[in-house]
């Protein structure tokens, strides 16, 4: 059986992967994060008993791959974070690789991002997309993808190790917390509350991860060949903005209205009118996502506004 260490067990991501390979049954998971009392609280309430340990422990049991979660999900977050993000993302990642290279067997999986692009996205990223850094005219909303980027130069340049870089462009769940400031959290809000969203006339595509496709390429991953790769995540098919409005609006009686510039919005990224990948090197480890980000949304919103009904 698998022993697989993750990092950062209590943010969203990780821990819709952790039901998933609990579910599986073909690891043993060690759980890290900062406040480990709420990560036994969180598994009790979901019937779940692994061991869990400070980020301080780590390094300290063997394991044969190490899942590092740590980040920022929120763009809310991300942008008050600012230039904190270089040193949050670079401690983690260095306290992984410190105990890769005592473990040069060991597998690692870091959860990078689309934005390791950079902020342009006027097409799709592909096999020959350039990162692009405004290097001298960096702004806040920068960051987080250049702290991506560092990390995953680091990465290519320990090519005899297998770590693989999953970089996601847009992720959705049922667990979703719906206060982090997202398209799709602003639109499930203004419906459980029955009012109007406020959107711009602007276009944009995105891609949403399933959490059981997530689930499925980290299996891949974790079964393929020991590689040293960065892969883009990708879902069935890529949904753009008017068409999940007027899907949202058929299903759950979305009410929205366009402006020229809608109150509260949060850009802490960068704007990206299609950011999405057609990378699909995935495929060559058997990756077939089952869901397509219309799918997904669809799916998962029901039982959020479900749940949040009764």
């Amino acid at each position: 059986m698998q022993h697989l260490a993750i990092l950062g067990a209590s943010s969203q991501i990780a821990r819709d992967l952790i039901c998933s390979l609990a579910q599986e049954g073909r690891s043993q998971l060690l759980l890290y994060g900062r406040d480990t009392a709420a990560i036994m609280a969180w598994q009790q309430a979901h019937g779940l008993n692994y061991p869990v340990y400070h980020y301080a422990d780590y390094g300290q049991q063997a394991h044969d791959a190490v899942l590092n979660f740590v980040g920022v999900g929120d763009p809310q977050r991300a942008a008050q974070l600012g230039g904190a993000i270089f040193s949050l993302t670079q401690q983690f990642d260095d306290l992984v690789l410190q105990q890769l290279a005592q473990h040069p067997q060991r597998r690692y999986i870091f959860l990078s991002s689309g934005a390791a692009y950079g902020a342009r996205f006027e097409q799709p990223a592909g096999p020959d997309t350039l990162a692009s850094v405004p290097i001298n005219a960096l702004q806040p909303q920068d960051y987080y993808a250049v702290a991506k980027l560092h990390a995953e130069c680091k990465h290519r340049a320990l090519a005899p190790l297998a770590i693989t870089d999953l970089r996601v462009f847009n992720y959705f769940s049922r667990s979703q917390d719906l206060a982090a400031r997202f398209f799709i959290t602003d639109i499930l809000r203004a419906i459980r509350a029955g009012s109007v969203l406020d959107t711009s006339a602007a276009s944009m595509v995105r891609d949403y991860l399933h959490p059981a496709d997530l689930h499925q390429l980290v299996r891949c991953v974790l079964d393929g060949p020991p590689l040293n790769q960065a892969l883009d995540c990708y879902s069935a098919a890529p949904i753009a903005k008017q068409p999940l409005l007027d899907a949202m609006q058929q299903h759950f009686g979305l009410r929205y209205q366009v402006s020229p510039a809608p109150a509260g919005l949060v850009n802490a990224t960068g704007s990206k009118p299609n950011y999405y990948s057609t990378q699909r090197l995935a495929a060559e480890l058997g990756y077939q996502p089952r869901y397509s980000s219309l799918d997904g949304i669809v799916q998962e919103s029901a039982i959020i506004l479900a749940r949040d009904a009764t």
